[in-house]
């Protein structure tokens, strides 16, 4: 069952270009005048703040700290970088939360490798840490304050729609790449049912990944399932999940990944197994600036952009924001997260699915 129909998720969007008027709406009475330095010119303590990411191996998290850094050096913020040692790594992360509660830092970021984080992000709040999740939203919402991140359903959907027009009735053999197979995080399922939908496809349960029907119709002809393989997120997860799809069913014509790594991955095992890659769409979602050379390049067909960045640079204000004089943000309209934003980017535009194309996404990539 369809969990939202594509015009009324449209409808939600914040494009690149109004992310900046966005977080004037959400953040009221901003800090002004702070330090850049990390000393307060009151003499005041710095403001202590704790961005905790997946991986440093995957370059959306890496520009996520150099947004964070950024904006902490501007505000006079005390920040403090840790990160998982591979993308799940749950263990390193609850270490580092208990690390931001036992310095007595006013709030963390974090952008939770699973379930098992969530019960240290409560001890936090108990601590009076406010807490905020960027990008992936925890199972649990009592485990955070609230979460900046894209709309990772629409962010599928988005590509989803894009591939069931360029397809133009041809049937569909799809592979998914999915992200883990041993635990289940909403980044995951949403960007994977959100492809899904989007192709027209009749998700069953919307939170779990694998559960549809193998074979049927899209919204434009035929479909086949190969089926689903997870990468953790990694080019070489990429391409052994490739590989295992591709010794399945050769004929695959639609790959579907997590992100851009997993991407690339997956056109490495394409290109070993002699397939032509214009003969086959890849479609992701991460629109970072070697992804956008990606879809330049003909690796990638289409990609959602989303910007880290901002996730980061707005989640140190918030902080600030609270601490300085109470102000805590809202979330999006019709939403239970605070939507930090998405753009499909494609040089092969198609009829009815807005997108922008590859000069425009330079432009706004985040590095």
């Amino acid at each position: 069952m369809n969990r939202t129909a594509p015009a009324t998720l449209r409808r939600r969007i914040i494009t690149a270009g109004s992310l900046t008027a966005a977080a004037a709406l959400a953040f009221t009475g901003c800090a002004s005048g702070a330090a850049g330095s990390g000393d307060d010119s009151n003499g005041e303590e710095p403001i202590g703040v704790s961005l905790i990411v997946k991986t440093t191996t995957n370059p959306f998290f890496v520009a996520m700290q150099d947004g964070a850094e950024t904006a902490a050096e501007e505000l006079g913020v005390d920040l403090t970088l840790a990160a998982g040692k591979e993308d799940g790594d749950e263990d390193t992360q609850i270490q580092a939360v208990e690390n931001a509660i036992s310095k007595g830092d006013a709030g963390i970021l974090i952008t939770p490798n699973g379930p098992g984080v969530e019960d240290a992000l409560i001890k936090a709040r108990d601590a009076g840490l406010f807490v905020i999740a960027l990008d992936t939203p925890p199972a649990d919402p009592e485990a955070v304050d609230i979460t900046f991140a894209t709309d990772n359903f629409l962010a599928g959907q988005e590509i989803g729609e894009w591939t069931a027009a360029k397809l133009a009735g041809e049937k569909a053999t799809i592979a998914l790449i999915d992200l883990f197979d041993d635990k289940v995080v909403s980044v995951d399922y949403n960007r994977d049912q959100g492809f899904l939908d989007g192709m027209g496809i009749d998700t069953a349960d919307a939170e779990a990944n694998g559960d549809e029907e193998a074979t049927g119709t899209y919204s434009g002809g035929d479909y086949e399932i190969v089926g689903n393989e997870a990468s953790q997120g990694a080019e070489d997860g990429g391409r052994t999940a490739a590989e295992t799809l591709l010794s399945k069913n050769p004929d695959i014509n639609v790959v579907y990944t997590i992100n851009e790594p997993a991407a690339y991955g997956a056109a490495q095992a394409l290109l070993a197994a002699g397939k032509n890659l214009d003969d086959v769409l890849i479609v992701s979602v991460d629109g970072g600036c070697a992804g956008v050379e990606g879809v330049v390049d003909g690796t990638i067909d289409a990609t959602s952009q989303q910007y880290p960045v901002k996730m980061a640079e707005l989640g140190v204000q918030a902080i600030v924001d609270i601490v300085k004089n109470g102000t805590k943000p809202e979330v999006t309209d019709g939403l239970d997260f605070f939507n930090t934003g998405v753009a499909l980017v494609t040089d092969t535009p198609a009829e009815g699915v807005d997108s922008i194309d590859t000069t425009a996404a330079a432009d706004i990539c985040w590095g």
